[in-house]
C-alpha cells in the first residue's frame, strides 16, 4: 500500500505526467467481470464495496457538511470577541489558507497516489516517524471532532426537549447514532446523507437570521426599557480571549485532512480541485454572512451555539431542523476515523476490498472504538464552544496548515531538479510563511484554548458527565 519511493528524484515534467495519470487500473477476466486496481484499496471487484463511487457533486457535499455544522454556530460570538472587521479579515485569511492547502492535497494524491491519509504523507516526506506522528495527530483529531459533533446533537436535544433528561443522556444517544450511521461502509453510500446534512443545517440557520432580523431584540436582552447590543466594529479583547476566538474560526474550516480519504473514493480525482475550491468559497460566503448578520442584529447577546439567540420558540425550532445536520457531520466524522483505522489495519490484505467475517468485524470494531472515544471527551468537556476552541488550537494547526507546506516543500523543492525560478522560490517562501504561521496558531492557540478551558470548568455546565443544560450557554 505503502511507496518504498517517496526518495526518487521528483521534477516539473514528472508532476505533469502524473497528472495525467489515474489512481487505479481496470481489467477484465475471462469471466467477463471487470476487476479495478485501486493503488490503496487493491482489487476492486464487482459484488465488493465499491470504493471509487464519488462524483464531483458528492465530492463537494462531503466536503463543505464535513465544515458545515459546528463550526458556523460559533462564529457569531467570535465576531463579539474580535468585532466586525477584524473577524472579516480573519474569516478570509484562514479561508486563503485552507484553499491553498487544499489544493496541494489533490496534486500530492496524483503524484503519490499510494496515499490514503495523513499518515501516508507523512511517511512520504518524513519516513516512518512521519507516517507515525501524522497518523495519531490525525486520529486523535477524529476522535476530538466526534466529540464535538456529540455535544453538538446533545445541545439540540436538550433545546428541542426543554432539557427533557440529563446531558450525559443526550451525549449517548449522540454517540449510538454515530456508530450506527457511520458504519456505512463506503462514502458514496453516505453521500445521500450529506446532501440531507446540508439542506438541515442551512434551513436551521437562515431561520435564525430571519428569526433575529425580525424581532425587536434577542432572547437575552432585558426585554423592557432601553437595551444597547454593543456591536463592536473593533473588538478590545485580551490576548488569550482573541486566541480563543481565532480557534473558532481555524475549526471551522477544520475538515481539510479529511479531503484525502475523500479524494481517494472519487471516480476521477483530477475533478477534486473544483469541488474543494467550490466548497471552500461556498463555506466563507454562509460563514460571512450568517456570523456578520446574527451578530449585528444580536450583539452582545449572540448565544454560543448561536442557534440559541432567537429565543425559547424559535431557538426549538432551529434546532430541530439542525438536528439531521449535525448528525450528518457525525456520521461522516465517525465514518472517516473508523475508515482511517481500517485502512491502516486491513492493508494489503485480503480482507479489505473483500465481504468477509474479518472485513466486518475489523470495520464495525474501527467505527465503534473510534465512537466510544469521542463519546468519552464529549463527556467530559460537555460545552460547545469551549471543546471547539480547544480542537481549533491544539489539533487543527497540526492538520489543517502544516503538513500540506511540508508536502509542497518536499515535491517542489527538496526532490525537484527543476530551476530554482523566482516563481518556485516565491512558492517556497509562502509555504514557509504558511508553515510558521501555523505553528504561531498551535502555540498561542493553544495557551487561549486552555485558559477557557480553566474558566468553564469552574462553572456548573463544565463539570464531565454533567446533566446541566448545554444549550444556549454564555461563558461567564
Amino acid at each position: 500500500m505503502f511507496s518504498e519511493k517517496h526518495g526518487e528524484k521528483n521534477d516539473t515534467s514528472v508532476i505533469e505526467t502524473g497528472q495525467k495519470q489515474a489512481n487505479y487500473e481496470s481489467e477484465v477476466t475471462p469471466a467477463g467481470e471487470q476487476t479495478v486496481h485501486d493503488a490503496v484499496f487493491g482489487e476492486l471487484e464487482e459484488g465488493g464495496p465499491d470504493y471509487r463511487g464519488v462524483g464531483s457533486a458528492g465530492g463537494f457535499i462531503l466536503m463543505t457538511k464535513a465544515n458545515l455544522g459546528l463550526g458556523v454556530l460559533a462564529l457569531p460570538s467570535v465576531f463579539g470577541v474580535l468585532g466586525l472587521v477584524p473577524g472579516i479579515l480573519i474569516i478570509i485569511l484562514i479561508q486563503s489558507m485552507i484553499a491553498y492547502c487544499g489544493l496541494a492535497i489533490g496534486s500530492f494524491k496524483v503524484n503519490h497516489p499510494e496515499v490514503y491519509g495523513l499518515s501516508d504523507a507523512g511517511r512520504v516526506i518524513g519516513g516512518r516517524a512521519g507516517r507515525e506522528f501524522f497518523y495519531y495527530v490525525f486520529q486523535l483529531f477524529m476522535l476530538f471532532i466526534i466529540g464535538s459533533a456529540c455535544v453538538g446533537i446533545s445541545t439540540a436535544l436538550n433545546a428541542v426537549s426543554n432539557h427533557g433528561t440529563c446531558t450525559a443522556v443526550f451525549v449517548a444517544v449522540a454517540a449510538v447514532c454515530g456508530f450506527l450511521f457511520g458504519s456505512i461502509r463506503t462514502l458514496s453510500k453516505v453521500t445521500w446523507i450529506g446532501w440531507v446534512g446540508l439542506i438541515s443545517i442551512m434551513a436551521s440557520i437562515i431561520t435564525l437570521t430571519v428569526a433575529v432580523g425580525v424581532q425587536s431584540r434577542p432572547s437575552d436582552a432585558p426585554q423592557t426599557g432601553p437595551w444597547d447590543k454593543e456591536v463592536k466594529i473593533f473588538g478590545n479583547p485580551t490576548f488569550a480571549e482573541a486566541m480563543s476566538a481565532i480557534n473558532g474560526i481555524v475549526f471551522s474550516y477544520g475538515a481539510t485532512p479529511m479531503y484525502f480519504g475523500i479524494v481517494s473514493e472519487m471516480k476521477n480525482p483530477r475533478v477534486y480541485a473544483r469541488s474543494m475550491v467550490s466548497s471552500v468559497f461556498f463555506l466563507t460566503a454562509v460563514y460571512l454572512i450568517i456570523g456578520s448578520v446574527v451578530y449585528s442584529f444580536a450583539g452582545q447577546y449572540v448565544a454560543s451555539p448561536a442557534l440559541g439567540t432567537a429565543g425559547p420558540l424559535l431557538k426549538r425550532i432551529c434546532y430541530g431542523l439542525a438536528i439531521p445536520g449535525l448528525l450528518a457531520s457525525l456520521t461522516i466524522f465517525s465514518h472517516l476515523a473508523g475508515k482511517n483505522l481500517f485502512v491502516r489495519i486491513l492493508a494489503g490484505s485480503h480482507h479489505l476490498n473483500h465481504s468477509t467475517k474479518t472485513h466486518w468485524i475489523t470495520w464495525l470494531s474501527c467505527v465503534a472504538g473510534s465512537v466510544i472515544v469521542g463519546y468519552i471527551i464529549a463527556s467530559a468537556i460537555p460545552i460547545f464552544g469551549t471543546l471547539i476552541s480547544l480542537i481549533g488550537a491544539i489539533i487543527c494547526p497540526l492538520v489543517c496548515f502544516i503538513p500540506y507546506n511540508l508536502m509542497w516543500l518536499h515535491d517542489n523543492w527538496r526532490m525537484s531538479n527543476a530551476p530554482r525560478t523566482l516563481k518556485r522560490r516565491m512558492g517556497m517562501y509562502l509555504n514557509v510563511f504558511i508553515l510558521i504561521l501555523g505553528l504561531y496558531l498551535f502555540a498561542a492557540g493553544t495557551y487561549g484554548a486552555i485558559e477557557d478551558l480553566i474558566a468553564v470548568t469552574k462553572q456548573p455546565m463544565g463539570k464531565p458527565w454533567g446533566c446541566a443544560d448545554n444549550s444556549g450557554y454564555h461563558p461567564e
